[in-house]
This record gives C-alpha cells, sequence and structure tokens, in this order.
C-alpha cells in the first residue's frame, strides 16, 4: 500500500511541477506580448503584403536583411537582374593594387581629337556662362572617349576630372554589399514619463528581439530593436542615429585623398579648348523636341539659363507667371530634402503664396503653402524610411507608394518625386524594390486619372570629401540614378535632368545647389506643367 501512497505522490509532485511550467510559460507570454515584435534569428516572409505580417515562419536569414528575403515574380526578377548587369561595374584585376600604382590625376592627361568626337567630362564657355556635359565611353583598355555635342559658337574648353580612380570603386562596391549599416538611424519609444532609445534599420545584426515595421501594403521592411520595457506600439519619433567609423584599412584610405584622388582636375597634354565657328552651329531652338527625347546631353546652359534638347522650356521669371501656371492646382511634392528645395523657392518666389504653420520640425515637414487668391496648394512630404533626417515622428513616416495610393489625380493634380540619396549607404536591390512599388502606385494613378501630371527629378552631383565619399559618392548616386531612369521609362513621366543641369554648372558642385540651378529646375518642372503652345 505504501508502494501506491508513494507513486501518488510522485504523480502529484509531477503534477505540480507542470502546472508551475505552464504557469510561467503564461506569464512570459503576457508580458512580452506585442504583434509587431519578431525574434531576431526569425524572418517574415509573404507572397501577399496586404496580409498580416504578424504571421512568422522560422527561417535562418544571413543577414538579417529584408532585401535578401524579397518573394519576385519571374518578371520582377528579370528585370532586376538586368538592371543589376546594366550597371555592373569592371573589376579590378585579381590582387591587390598597391596606392602608387593607382590612378593618379596628376599624371594623366586627354588629348582633344578634331574633327570634335573624343572629348572628356564638361565643355564650357565662362563668358558665356554656357556649359554642357558629355557622354562617357570606357575602351577597357585604360581609355576612355566622351563624345560632346557642340550646342553654342564660340571657344568651347573642356573641363577633366577624376572622381574615384577604379581602386577606390571597388572599395565602394564593398561597402555597399558588406556594410550596409555604415549609416544607423534610431526611434525613441516612449510611454508616460519613461522612454528608451534603440537603433533602427532596413538590416540589424545580432538575434537580439527586434520591431517589426515593415509597411503592411508595400512590403518595404523596417526594424528596430525592441525597448527592454516598452512595447513596440510606443514608437513615436524616427531619426538619423550617425555614420559608422573605420570602414577602411589603411590602404583603402590612400584612395580617398581629397587633394590627391577625390575629383581632381586632369590636365591636357595640348590645347584644352576649340573654336566653334557661327557657320558650324545650329540654333537648338529650331530643333524639333521629338528627335532628341533619348538625346545625350539632355540640355545646356546658355547665358545661365538651361535650355533642353527634349523639351521646350519657357523661363518663369515673373511670380505671376508661377501663379498663372499654377492656379488651381494640387502641387504634391515627394522625396528628400532636394526637393524640398522646390518648396522652399516657390514659396520664396511667390508672394501670394504663403506658408501654413503645421508645427512641423524645421527642414523636415510636412510644409504646406496656400493661395487662396489663386487657389493654389502646395506640399511637400519626405518619403520613408531610411531617411537621414533630423526627428520626424511616426506618425509622419509615410511610404510615397502609399501616399500616391490616397491620390485622386486629374488635370489639376501634380506630383513631382524624387528619391535617390537616402539610399546610398544599400544594396541596389533595397532601392529597386521601392522604385519598383513607387512605379506601381504611379501606373495606377495614371490608369485612374490619365491627364495627372507626374514629374521625376533625378539626382545630383555634390561636394565629396574623404569621409562623404562612403556615404554618398557621386558614384553611389549614379549608380541610382541609371536604375531609376530605367524602370521609369516607357511611362508617362516626365524628367528633370538635375544630373546635368548641377554637372554642366560652373558653380562648385553641392548636394543642395545654388538657387541659379534650383531656378533653372524649377524652369524645367513648370514647363511639363504648362506646356508652351507651339
Amino acid at each position: 500500500m505504501w508502494r501506491d501512497s508513494f507513486r501518488l505522490q510522485i504523480f502529484c509532485l509531477l503534477m505540480a511541477l507542470l502546472a508551475i511550467v505552464v504557469l510561467v510559460h503564461n506569464f512570459f507570454q503576457l508580458e512580452h506580448l506585442d504583434d509587431d515584435t519578431v525574434s531576431g534569428s526569425n524572418w517574415i516572409t509573404e507572397n501577399n503584403v496586404e496580409r498580416s505580417l504578424s504571421q512568422t515562419t522560422k527561417t535562418a536569414r544571413k543577414p538579417y536583411c529584408g532585401y535578401k528575403q524579397q518573394t519576385l515574380s519571374k518578371r520582377e526578377q528579370a528585370e532586376q537582374e538586368s538592371l543589376l548587369a546594366a550597371i555592373q561595374w569592371p573589376k579590378l584585376p585579381d590582387g591587390k593594387i598597391a596606392f602608387v600604382q593607382s590612378t593618379d590625376p596628376a599624371h594623366s592627361d586627354f588629348v582633344i581629337v578634331k574633327p570634335s568626337r573624343f572629348f572628356k567630362a564638361r565643355i564650357h564657355s565662362p563668358l558665356l556662362k554656357a556649359g554642357a556635359t558629355g557622354k562617357i565611353v570606357d575602351c577597357h583598355n585604360g581609355l576612355y572617349k566622351v563624345f560632346f555635342t557642340l550646342l553654342w559658337p564660340g571657344e568651347v574648353k573642356v573641363s577633366v576630372s577624376l572622381v574615384h580612380p577604379s581602386e577606390a570603386i571597388q572599395v565602394l562596391l564593398r561597402l555597399r554589399e558588406e556594410r550596409p549599416d555604415r549609416v544607423y538611424f534610431k526611434s525613441l519609444f516612449k510611454s508616460g514619463r519613461y522612454s528608451e532609445t534603440t537603433e533602427c534599420n532596413i538590416c540589424l545584426p545580432g538575434d537580439l528581439p527586434v520591431c517589426n515595421f515593415t509597411d503592411l501594403y508595400t512590403g518595404e521592411p523596417w526594424f528596430c530593436y525592441k525597448p527592454r520595457k516598452l512595447p513596440c506600439a510606443s514608437r513615436i519619433s524616427h531619426a538619423k542615429g550617425g555614420y559608422q567609423k573605420g570602414l577602411l584599412t589603411r590602404e583603402e584610405s590612400l584612395f580617398f585623398q581629397s587633394d590627391v584622388n577625390i575629383k581632381r582636375p586632369i590636365l591636357s597634354s595640348g590645347p584644352d579648348s576649340v573654336i566653334v565657328k557661327p557657320k558650324a552651329f545650329t540654333d537648338s531652338s529650331s530643333i524639333d523636341r521629338a528627335e532628341y527625347f533619348t538625346s545625350s546631353p539632355s540640355g545646356y546652359y546658355y547665358e545661365d539659363q538651361w535650355r533642353s534638347r527634349t523639351h521646350w522650356i519657357h523661363h518663369f521669371n515673373k511670380s505671376d507667371d508661377i501663379t498663372k501656371c499654377l492656379q488651381g492646382k494640387v502641387i504634391h511634392l515627394f522625396g528628400d530634402s532636394t526637393i524640398r528645395q522646390w518648396f522652399e523657392y516657390l514659396t520664396a518666389f511667390v508672394p501670394d503664396l504663403v506658408e501654413f504653420n503645421l508645427g512641423s520640425p524645421k527642414n523636415v515637414g510636412p510644409f504646406m503653402s496656400v493661395d487662396l487668391k489663386h487657389n493654389i496648394l502646395l506640399k511637400f512630404r519626405c518619403h520613408g524610411p531610411p531617411i537621414r533626417f533630423s526627428t520626424v515622428f511616426s506618425s509622419e513616416l509615410r511610404y510615397v507608394a502609399n501616399e500616391l495610393n490616397g491620390i485622386v489625380g486629374g488635370r489639376n493634380t501634380v506630383i513631382a518625386i524624387t528619391i535617390w540619396s537616402h539610399f546610398s549607404t544599400f544594396p541596389v536591390e533595397v532601392y529597386i524594390q521601392r522604385l519598383r512599388n513607387i512605379r506601381r502606385s504611379i501606373i495606377q494613378l495614371l490608369d485612374r486619372s490619365p491627364k495627372t501630371s507626374i514629374i521625376i527629378r533625378t539626382a545630383n552631383v555634390q561636394e565629396l570629401g574623404p569621409e562623404v565619399s562612403l556615404f554618398n559618392s557621386d558614384w553611389y548616386s549614379f549608380q541610382l540614378d541609371s536604375v531609376m531612369r530605367k524602370m521609369f521609362s516607357g511611362i508617362a513621366v516626365h524628367f528633370v535632368d538635375a544630373w546635368e543641369m548641377s554637372l554642366a554648372h560652373y558653380l562648385p558642385h553641392n548636394l543642395h545647389p545654388k538657387e541659379i540651378i534650383v531656378k533653372n529646375q524649377i524652369n524645367a518642372f513648370l514647363s511639363y506643367v504648362c506646356p508652351l503652345q507651339t
């Protein structure tokens, strides 16, 4: 009998232990109950992004990056492979190249070959405030050819500069693929008096729990490390965290020196100018724009005014001209600080366009200006993360594709978009996914409202130094710009070629171009909105 009693005691003890385990488990579940939290070692995969992203699939991931987990259709996969192939950069021969053997602008030269077919970089006439870019062709033998079109008469000078040696490009390629975390972001979580700040990004290393802020409609991934004591839903803001240091080896750093091999001029081995005779000059104003739709260059400066070779440009020198063009219209500007310059220029230049104070953070937005007399509404909103702005309220983090889906459109709706600079540190697949979502929304918008005017502002060149080159090199921008032009070709959008407009001008390169360049961008933009009757 004592054996039966002993067995009963053992059974009761086991049941008590099981009850304790269940109780502890349930308590743990309640304490960590948060639909937006996933383990750092898991990844969420959904074929239909509109389905709930709280359904998780435990799969290994190396590294924790959404772009490596995209589910693409065969058509999307083929397009992505084609885009990546189009921007593939030649690799150096096997083995490291010493700094003393690398490309040196001080010991390089260029030659002008007549007739004027082999030029390099940029032509300009300072007295005429004229300038144009050229089309560069790599001969893959250490030589490059640049084709220029002579677009004005008189003395035309050639300027050549080396942005980066090929050895530096290989370093930039490595950083883009291996260190997408070299710019990091942060978010503030707050509840009552208690707050925590954690790191955020598209890619987060390690196995710590993360908050999943992947967009439900576009599938754009974004994550933050989960606060220790606060739920993911308590996030109130997003901000740039900073830049990683120590990215280069000592040898690699030699390829990034301002006075040695970053945007350094290359001297001519002979004359650096040619004389264009008037009789050989054809006034571009008499040329049919249709035949130059895919021309290079897309335009040129003459007397500090941009003359497009793809469409007629009206110069809006008076505020009344802009008011007449925009009367009765709603203008949406989406993107980064380079298109915010358009908002600032228009608001400052047009007296009746008055900014309505939304209480938004300076330089962040959203912003809005109103002209009640002429029924004009001008709006700016930054694109969704990644964005390296100072504090942005979480409620104002909107993806361009989603914003476009909420616009009715029509002949009195104008949309301008730019998106490039804040994607330079990420693999190109991240950028392709973002543009694919925006393109889909644009096509849907044009399908329901074909009269909607949609304008794309391209990337632009900027001043570079050793540190900036690692995060925002013109080479990164050029690659993204090439992808953007290909992805938006063939649909009813227009381009403002900010790349050539910044490269061809005599002013120093600047991430935020000076007012005269912005004015020319606005002229090109408004000429699409209100085309000249010819």
